[in-house]
């Protein structure tokens, strides 16, 4: 069965594009949104113009983050606590300038990492 193409993904689930759009603009709070836009830049362009798959990645996964951790805060302390940095300053400086989907990734490949370490010396 071939895999349906992300318009007909956004037409299932949210109906059109605007409506996934402000689902998107739902998560934009201070506790998962980081302050940066196209605006600070320069540009003029918002969510509207970008494409309808970044749109639903986006949308699953400041879900999950929502669901999982509520704030990008409780994420920051749950990847440097998989990463045993949960001490270092600085990296938690580092972190704090990362939007949600790069955290979200990094956590999970810093998960994967421990779990499979921990396979290993059992």
């Amino acid at each position: 069965m071939a895999s349906k193409n992300p318009l007909a993904i956004v037409k299932e689930r949210f109906g059109d594009k605007a409506k996934l759009v402000e689902a998107v603009k739902g998560f934009a709070t201070e506790d998962l949104w980081l302050g940066r836009v196209s605006s600070d830049r320069g540009g003029t362009k918002g969510l509207d113009h970008v494409s309808n798959a970044k749109l639903l990645r986006l949308h699953a996964t400041f879900s999950v983050v929502k669901e999982k951790f509520g704030t990008r805060a409780k994420l920051i302390d749950e990847t440097l606590t998989v990463l045993n940095r949960s001490k270092d300053q600085g990296y938690r400086k580092r972190l704090d300038a990362y939007p949600v989907p790069r955290l979200y990734d990094l956590y999970q490949s810093a998960s994967k990492r421990a779990k499979a370490a921990s396979k290993a010396q059992a």
